[in-house]
């Protein structure tokens, strides 16, 4: 065996393992299975141009060096972006974790109770710091958030706001450059006005529907907006607050001076700025928006016993329901971050968080102090963090301090600012003056007075938070490791069993992608870092662009976009952009079959495009004659194709060519949605097929961990024509040349992340990443055939095999009273996460067992499978009461097991160990099946003393 191969790491099946797959499946080869699938006329001529495989200990010391091209500096730019101190009991047992980091998101509840009460944790701290009843379980980033906060307000108009086509939305000019630039993006596509101003001089009237303010400003000030929101009030204006989450510690919180909305990033609560992400952002309003706000939020509930449990609230998943007319795209959250900042939080406590704040305040006015004493013009008169500072030659300040390795901000014409952090020592704070010393040229000491505090006294907080038993328990590292464990075990990842989600590609994380979270040059870097300061982050992300590009048969990529809905949505606003610069800007219309994700259509209306549905064939192909119509009907104003390729169905449509083919005769563009990608790697591409614009899910297809739900990446690969259009960045030098949307806060989005994809590349290289989608077509055909004896097996091709995944329906079953929610459920008294369940086709089960899982697994989740398909006769054939059997009562938790009473009509093992090799790894459900309409009738998403929950 090769040990420097790392395809043999990666893939599940050795060559026997395959062997024996392919006689199963009714193949002599690989090559005969990949024929049968993937029609001959998309296939590649060539292997992939790509550098040769690197070994994992290659991969590692070619990163190290990648990594210490990276500048080590002292950066204090802030813009919401802040160096903070992970403490090691977190980064050890979270950020480290696989049974964290492969997680899925956590549709099966019961199986997901320990990121469901961490997630709470995180909602709770969110609600407790900005002072507002309902939070979601996170966003993008705070960039993303404000869009989606001036979204919200957008819909939540009032009937005559709509009547009257309101449509204008202050934002004040102290709003992060980066937030102002999202919002411009995503305004063009929404048809909204953007009205840029000071807020004390702006005058706001019934033509606003609202409006956006930063606490604190870009400029570090602390502005009072109790007056602002008043008078926005009195003209039904609703009012949005970018906030400070750690500066919420010591002011009085936006809900408390009416805001309806607040928004920002928890980053500085123990996540590594990474270069610009992952972090997650947060989103809190009043209960008047609990319906349309975007993403998950984390509710509680009970299960079918009465007992307290957790589950993601009905309207997290309204915004797939809706599809076009969704007030959002968003289907992930950041939950590993959260979780690391709800973590961050509970360790630390209401104190230890409001003793860190005091800490970075008395050192911001130490240093402003200072700089009064060397006597520089300051233009705070009450700050938190950040030191604004007027200079004659801003620039030629800047380079100064570059010359010492230490960044300041620039930014601001004629201003330079200094933000301090929890980084951030006395030492640094001397150091700073000292450089502002030599500017001054004078060699005089630092003896001088200093306030206690420069915090305006109206806005001090005087509320209580974090009161919860879970912010005051686990202060000592032994009591957090047990807490942590605690969750954790409560959690099915997939560091114990295959977790085979069609759709969602859940393969090996390897440990050796991951080993670069934990260095000091790849975390502690700010993203508007100068350039030449960061070289080695440029050479990767250059390099993971081409290597994209080649993978995809484009000409272009771009990084920026932070989940695959946020791709969708920049691959959609670029095509805009593209017909726009053409003159020919009224083309609008986009056409997307029925099978799409719900969030194709979501993200066609954010871009302002008008959704028409083409129609599917029984064979699951789109329908062509149907597809010509609507071509012909909207010849004048077609846009856009959206196709997911294989389709959602699992298979390699035939017609791809002819669908492509026609789109662009009528004068649009093809995009393709790269959720499938890991059944195209080195076989087809977009670029080949004939796509123009594809977005990639780097979390799916390039190993990034889901993390329980988040982070993702979405990034874009284009043909030449649309690469001038990528997305830009109003601080660093990024995307296309005639580029004016802005897709995510940071340049390069969840930067951070993007080495795990890069490795993944070049540690297979061209033919190991061939292999690995031999191997999910060769794992997904084999289970196709064990379980087509016992499931009918919906959309296979002609040559009856199945692409990287397949829909098993189980609506037949109705008829003996089981549901495919009931096999979902009882898979996990098998210890197994349940496939994708109703998805594309209600009623069904869509398995993706991806090329990591070997044969014995494989068979496994087969066996489960197969042996609940008996247990469903059982209940046919009347051996068990349709209301009383095992799939009904499915699953069975220990204490349920182990209880005196037992008082139903099977045994305890068959309900606890239905085969025997399920007695050596068992995995027992923490609850009973959740009562989901217990949750939507009583709503509660923060932490509340127990009793709260009791009749």
């Amino acid at each position: 065996m090769n040990t420097n191969d790392f395809s043999i790491r990666h893939i599940g099946n050795n060559a026997q393992q395959a062997a024996e797959m392919l006689s199963v499946i009714g193949k002599d080869s690989i090559d005969s299975l990949i024929e049968a699938t993937v029609p001959q006329n998309i296939r590649l001529k060539n292997a992939l141009d790509l550098p040769e495989a690197l070994s994992e200990f290659e991969a590692i010391n070619h990163l190290a060096e990648i990594a210490s091209k990276n500048k080590k500096v002292k950066n204090y730019l802030g813009y919401g972006y802040y160096g903070t101190i992970l403490p090691a009991p977190i980064q050890r047992n979270i950020l480290e974790n696989a049974g964290w980091y492969t997680a899925y998101t956590p549709y099966q509840a019961e199986i997901a109770q320990g990121r469901l009460e961490a997630l709470l944790n995180f909602q709770t701290v969110i609600s407790d710091l900005t002072g507002l009843p309902i939070a979601n379980a996170s966003l993008l980033d705070e960039g993303t958030a404000c869009g989606e906060a001036m979204h919200m307000l957008f819909e939540s108009r009032s009937r005559d706001q709509k009547k009257n086509n309101v449509n204008k939305f202050f934002v004040a000019d102290n709003l992060f450059p980066q937030s102002v630039a999202v919002l411009e993006t995503k305004a063009h596509g929404l048809g909204i006005e953007l009205v840029v101003g000071n807020f004390e001089t702006t005058e706001l009237t019934e033509e606003f529907f609202g409006a956006i303010v930063q606490y604190i400003g870009k400029g570090g000030q602390i502005n009072n907006y109790k007056s602002f929101v008043e008078k926005a009030n009195a003209v039904n204006v609703k009012v949005a607050v970018a906030t400070d989450l750690l500066a919420l510690t010591l002011l009085t919180p936006p809900g408390e001076w009416g805001a309806d909305i607040a928004i920002g990033t928890s980053q500085r609560f123990g996540v590594p700025m990474g270069y610009g992400g992952p972090h997650a952002a947060f989103l809190s309003c009043t209960e008047e928006y609990k319906r349309v706000i975007p993403g998950r939020i984390i509710g509680v509930s009970q299960d079918r016993l009465g007992n307290y449990a957790l589950r993601m609230a009905l309207q997290t998943r309204e915004q797939h329901i809706k599809r076009e007319k969704a007030t959002s795209n968003i289907c992930t959250a950041q939950v590993l971050l959260a979780v690391m900042a709800s973590f961050y939080a509970v360790y630390h406590g209401k104190d230890g968080l409001q003793y860190i704040a005091d800490q970075i305040h008395t050192k911001a006015a130490v240093l402003h102090g200072g700089l009064e004493h060397l006597g520089f013009k300051l233009v705070n008169t009450n700050f938190f963090d950040t030191i604004q500072i007027e200079v004659e030659n801003s620039d030629e300040i800047v380079k100064i301090f570059a010359e010492e390795e230490i960044n300041v901000n620039g930014f601001e014409n004629g201003k330079i600012s200094i933000t301090i952090d929890e980084m951030t020592s006395e030492e640094d704070i001397f150091e700073i003056l000292s450089v502002f010393a030599t500017i001054k040229n004078t060699e005089d000491g630092f003896e001088f007075e200093v306030d206690d505090s420069y915090l305006p006294q109206d806005l001090i907080r005087t509320s209580d938070f974090l009161t919860h038993e879970n912010f005051n328990l686990y202060h000592t590292e032994t009591e957090l490791m047990r807490y942590i464990k605690r969750l954790e075990r409560k959690d099915l990842a997939l560091n114990q069993s295959m977790i085979a989600l069609g759709s969602c590609t859940m393969k090996l994380n390897a440990a050796t992608e991951l080993l670069h979270m934990s260095w000091e040059r790849m975390g502690n870097v700010h993203p508007f870092t100068p350039k030449d300061q960061v070289e080695g982050y440029q050479t990767l992300i250059k390099n993971l662009e081409d290597y994209l590009a080649v993978i995809t048969g484009f000409d272009a990529t771009s990084l920026q976009p932070n989940s695959g809905a946020q791709g969708e949505y920049a691959g959609l606003m670029v095509i805009r952009s593209y017909f726009e610069a053409k003159g020919e800007g009224h083309r609008n219309v986009v056409l997307i079959p029925q099978s799409a994700h719900g969030t194709n259509p979501a993200s066609a209306a954010m871009a302002g495009m008008q959704v028409v549905v083409v129609k599917n064939l029984e064979s699951g192909e789109t329908d062509l004659v149907d597809l010509k119509e609507k071509c012909e009907k909207h010849k004048d104003n077609l846009a856009a194709l959206m196709i997911t390729y294989p389709s959602t169905y699992g298979a390699f449509d035939s017609n791809i060519e002819e669908v492509t083919e026609m789109i662009h005769a009528y004068g649009g563009q093809v995009y393709m949605d790269g959720a499938n990608m890991n059944a195209q790697v080195g076989l087809t591409s977009p670029g080949n097929i004939g796509a123009d614009v594809c977005h990639l899910n780097l979390h799916k297809t390039f190993a990034i961990p889901h993390g329980g739900g988040g982070p993702g990446v979405g990034p874009i690969c284009v043909k030449a024509h649309l690469a001038p259009f990528l997305g830009s960045s109003p601080l660093i030098e990024t995307g296309g040349k005639e580029a004016t949307n802005t897709f995510a806060a940071a340049p390069y989005g969840s930067a951070f992340i993007l080495p795990i994809s890069y490795s993944y590349i070049l540690m297979l290289g061209a033919e190991g990443l061939l292999k690995a989608t031999q191997g999910a077509i060769l794992n997904a055909n084999y289970m196709k055939t064990r379980l087509e004896k016992h499931f009918d097996i919906l959309y296979t091709n002609g040559n009856n095999v199945v692409a990287h995944e397949f829909i098993l329906d189980c609506r037949p079953f109705k008829k003996a009273g089981i549901e495919v929610t009931d096999i979902a459920k009882r898979l996990i008294d098998y210890g197994f996460h349940a496939p994708t369940v109703s998805f594309p086709v209600a009623g069904t089960l869509m398995v993706e067992p991806t090329e990591s899982e070997n044969k014995a697994e494989l068979d496994r989740f087969c066996d489960a499978l197969i042996s609940i398909r008996q247990e469903i006769d059982e209940v046919a054939n009347g051996d068990y009461p349709v209301d009383n059997n095992v799939l009904h009562n499915a699953p069975h938790p220990i204490h349920l097991i182990t209880a005196d009473e037992w008082k139903y009509p099977y045994s305890r093992s068959k309900a606890a160990y239905p085969a025997e090799w399920v007695r050596e790894r068992k995995f027992f459900a923490s609850v009973s099946r959740i009562d989901d309409a217990y949750g939507d009738r009583n709503l509660i998403c923060t932490c509340a003393p127990i009793e709260a929950y009791m009749d």
